[in-house]
């Protein structure tokens, strides 16, 4: 489930804590418990009051399918409306929020506190709103699940991005936000793993902390004792729907990277050097005999890229880039993002137990462009019976995919349909599928004949090409 950040205090179970503590020491030394009880709490406060203004709260609208349906079973259509949050980053006006909150948003607005304008907000417990104002979306990046906003203000305040490498377990943090639409809270908690990866194959990594996060905080900061932003508030495992203390953030030096590129350009651009590098743990290390239990191992050297022209092998061990040292997979490929493409690193290598540097030319990602999608029609490509929209393989839609098919004849999987349940291995965007149970998919109307002879509950055998290898997916009908 997708969330943001803060409604709870635990201020109160603080005081638990310490009054309990009272108990057990000298009476003399309880002056000092309720004076750094009463400091903790001023500093809180001023911690709250330096990062609230620069603390955004976003509302979006767009037209999709509504919950619920009409008697007769047909589905709602209409507007819809949602809201999370977002950080000021430059005084300009430029707001860093999460992908998810402004996706597929006809209409994104901002709305600013009243301390963010200079304005008085007054006296009252309950401040003035602030003001509403319209957003641009700059760019967005899936992979982060990160966007970047622009208002037309200036002279506003905005937060800094702090040094994530720096996080450590058990850290005080704090969260700010607008939990279910509820502006301005803010709530903390610590630090429960550094480098959390919730995905086995997602190369995304996440701060996860106690904090309470709730629908609406998305794109909120979590922020340490400094004030600075070390995480962006993105998501939360619950079972009930609400916090459980279960929430996860994008690391700063992450977001940092994401931003600064799409406000120059408006997209992201990512470095690769030609090599799939994999975490070098003891388990890995001892059965390949490898005296070193840490750094980065490379399981796959690329033919031909700029590693293997550079005299890199699989199995060799990189210790450090640029001087600074490698420990994981994730931190290798963040560091490498944020490396000028055309430039070079310097690798320090291990290979059969001898150091030595190795510099190495820094290439573009090529991504995946899924143009495809604006290609089709639930009415015309919907392919129900495999829970698949797709549309034919030729000249113009094979430009769209990141590799070269390897057949001319075909169909490309453009996008899943949601109400479909198929037990089994699933599809995946961008596969083009070549053979069912055998018989050749020579375009679209060949799948769906093809596909229509299956019985429900028999199993059928698709030959199909993903990501520039054939691969037999075998999927039982419901």
């Amino acid at each position: 489930m997708r969330a943001t950040i803060f409604t709870r205090t635990i201020l109160t179970g603080l005081v638990i804590i310490l009054a309990a503590g009272l108990f057990a020491v000298p009476a003399s030394a309880q002056a000092d418990k309720e004076w750094s009880l009463t400091s903790l709490s001023s500093e809180i406060r001023t911690l709250t009051q330096n990062v609230s203004p620069a603390v955004v709260q976003i509302y979006t609208s767009s037209f999709g399918s509504l919950m619920g349906s009409t008697p007769q079973g047909a589905a709602l259509f209409g507007k819809q409306q949602a809201t999370g949050s977002g950080i000021i980053l430059d005084s300009s006006g430029y707001i860093l929020t999460n992908n998810h909150v402004v996706a597929g948003a006809k209409r994104v607005q901002v709305r600013l506190s009243p301390h963010a304008l200079g304005m008085d907000a007054g006296t009252s417990i309950l401040e003035t709103g602030g003001d509403l104002v319209g957003a641009q979306v700059i760019g967005v990046d899936k992979e982060t699940d990160l966007a970047v906003l622009k208002i037309n203000k200036t002279d506003l305040p905005f937060l800094k991005l702090g040094d994530s490498d720096e996080v450590f377990q058990g850290q005080l943090v704090f969260a700010f936000g607008s939990p279910m639409g509820l502006n301005n809270s803010v709530s903390f908690g610590v630090i429960s793993t550094v480098a959390r990866q919730l995905e086995k194959d997602n190369p995304m990594i996440y701060i996860q902390s106690d904090v309470a996060v709730n629908p609406g905080n998305s794109g909120g900061p979590l922020v340490n004792s400094r004030g600075e932003v070390i995480g962006i508030n993105t998501l939360i495992f619950t079972q009930s729907g609400g916090s459980e203390g279960l929430s996860f953030s994008a690391p700063s030096n992450i977001a940092k990277n994401v931003f600064n590129q799409i406000r120059a350009t408006g997209r992201v651009k990512r470095g690769i050097i030609g090599v799939n590098p994999q975490t070098l743990t003891p388990w890995l290390a001892k059965p390949l005999g490898i005296e070193i239990q840490w750094g980065v191992i490379l399981g796959d050297v690329f033919p031909e890229g700029p590693a293997d022209k550079a005299g890199l092998h699989v199995g060799d061990i990189v210790v450090s880039l640029d001087g600074k040292r490698m420990e994981n997979s994730r931190q290798f490929e963040v560091n490498l993002y944020n490396k000028q493409i055309g430039g070079k690193v310097s690798l320090e290598v291990v290979r059969d137990g001898k150091k030595f540097t190795k510099e190495v030319e820094v290439v573009e990602r090529a991504e995946p462009d899924y143009r495809f999608f604006e290609m089709i029609t639930n009415e015309r490509n919907m392919v129900k019976k495999i829970g698949i929209l797709a549309l034919d393989l030729d000249k113009d839609s094979s430009r769209l995919l990141p590799f070269k098919t390897r057949r001319t004849e075909g169909v490309i999987v453009a996008a899943l349909a949601v109400d479909v349940s198929l037990l089994g291995d699933h599809f995946v965007p961008g596969d083009v599928i070549y053979t069912v149970n055998g018989e050749p998919v020579k375009g679209l109307r060949s799948l769906k004949t093809l596909v229509k002879e299956l019985d429900y509950g028999a199993s059928a055998a698709f030959h199909l090409e993903r990501g520039g290898m054939l691969h037999y997916l075998i999927m039982q009908v419901e």
